[in-house]
Formats: structure tokens, sequence, C-alpha cells
């Protein structure tokens, strides 16, 4: 199946049937919403990263895990601004959040959300836990790269990456498995299989070759007429909840 006639498949989701949505297509709908619709990069962030520390507690209900702990890995973009937003809302939810910021970004945005995580007694980790120090975690969210990214994996994030492809411990992936091809899925030479996958706006189309168990839509953010624009058909959310869960 080629990627134009995968591009034109569409998933059940409820009622709706759910648009996967090319690169460009995902960059021009973030331009829109900046542009045309004048949200903020720090306002989607959080109604993001609160949709992700939602769909997190659904499908890893605090009282089902043993430790409570979280280590969110957060690359330098705006998928690491999410992550560090979810690591705050985690933490207001009750679990034990962890921040790993391999590579930290000097512009007020991340200052401010990193500070936030700091006050809130978050620990920040320069340094990536080694496999033992690793089993004290319930999940490792994967917040490093976005629907921006493309191949290869720069040197400094291979170890991280590593980390995730061979725990043992269930990985979160917020919006893109980090490291898979936008559009072709994971790379041949293997890369992170995470359990649950939240997709932010609209699910991208790698997110066709997620074989995880959970699939989460999160971002409750997108205006109707947008949504149109570009013939997404998203689902409903239910009641007032920020995150949905699709159907695989």
């Amino acid at each position: 199946m080629n990627i134009s006639t995968i591009h034109k498949r569409l998933i059940s989701s409820g009622k709706n049937m759910v648009k996967y949505l090319k690169q460009q297509e995902a960059i021009d709908i973030d331009n829109a919403l900046f542009n045309e619709y004048k949200f903020s990069v720090d306002q989607l962030m959080e109604l993001a990263g609160l949709s992700c520390a939602s769909a997190i507690a659904k499908c890893f209900p605090i009282k089902e895990l043993n430790n409570r702990s979280l280590l969110i890995c957060v690359g330098p973009g705006n998928n690491g601004g999410d992550g560090l937003v979810c690591a705050r809302h985690m933490k207001l939810f009750g679990y034990n959040s962890e921040v790993y910021y391999p590579k930290r970004v000097d512009k007020p945005l991340y200052n401010n959300l990193l500070h936030q995580c700091i006050s809130m007694n978050i620990p920040v980790l320069d340094k990536l836990p080694d496999n033992n120090e690793l089993e004290k975690y319930d999940l490792l969210v994967d917040a490093l790269f976005g629907f921006s990214f493309k191949p290869p994996v720069r040197p400094e994030f291979v170890p991280v990456i590593e980390v995730l492809k061979k725990s043992k411990v269930p990985v979160a992936s917020i919006d893109i498995p980090s490291g898979w091809d936008i559009e072709m899925g994971e790379p041949n030479e293997g890369g992170i299989k995470p359990e649950l996958l939240i997709s932010l706006t609209a699910p991208k189309l790698c997110a066709q070759k997620f074989k995880g168990k959970y699939h989460y839509l999160g971002g409750r953010f997108v205006p109707p007429k947008l949504a149109r624009a570009y013939d997404l058909s998203l689902p409903e959310y239910p009641g007032t909840e920020c995150c949905v869960q699709l159907e695989k």
C-alpha cells in the first residue's frame, strides 16, 4: 500500500472517521493555529501537556502502580515543552514526576516551564539513569521529538533513544514515537515501541503503524472551522474530557 493510499485511509473512532496527517499538513495546521487563530505557543503547550497527562492517568492509574514514578524525557523543541507541562500536571495528579532534560533551551518560555517544574520539587536530571535506576520507574514518557522531526537522530539523543527502545519499562510517546519518520513510521533498524501513543491535534500518518495497547487523541483546541478546512473529522470528546481514545 503506497503512502497516498494510506493517507486516504481513515480509521474509526466512535461515530467519526479521523484523518491521519502528512508532515506538511501538520505544519500548516500549526501555523494556522498561530497565525490565523492567534493561539500562543505556551497556550497550546499547556492544553497539549494537560491532555497528555490525562491520557497517561487513564492508561496507568496511580492506584495500579508500584512506585507512582514517571521519568519524562524532554527534548529541545515544542514536544519537549509539552513534556514539561505534562510532568507538572502528573505531579499535581499525585504521581512522582522526574524529568530528564539533556539539552536545555535558553528561551523565556522553556525557562519558565522548567522553573515551574523545579518550583514543584520535580527533580530535573542531567544524567541519563542507568538500567538499574530505570527499574524504579513505572513509566517512561517520550517527549523528545515532534512532527517537525526529520531523521536521523542527532548524536546527543542517541543514548536516550536507545534506552527508550530497549527498556522493559512501558513507554508513552507524545504525538509521535521519537525517531520515527512522520509519514513512513518506525525506522528499518527498529525504533521505540510505545505502549501508549498520545496524538496531538490530529494523528500523524506514522500512527497508522502504531501497534501499542493505547492510542489517544489529545489537545482539545482545534477550532471547528479549521477542522473542516482540513477535513480532520475529529472525534467527539466525552463531556469535559481533554483526551479521547481512538479505536485501533
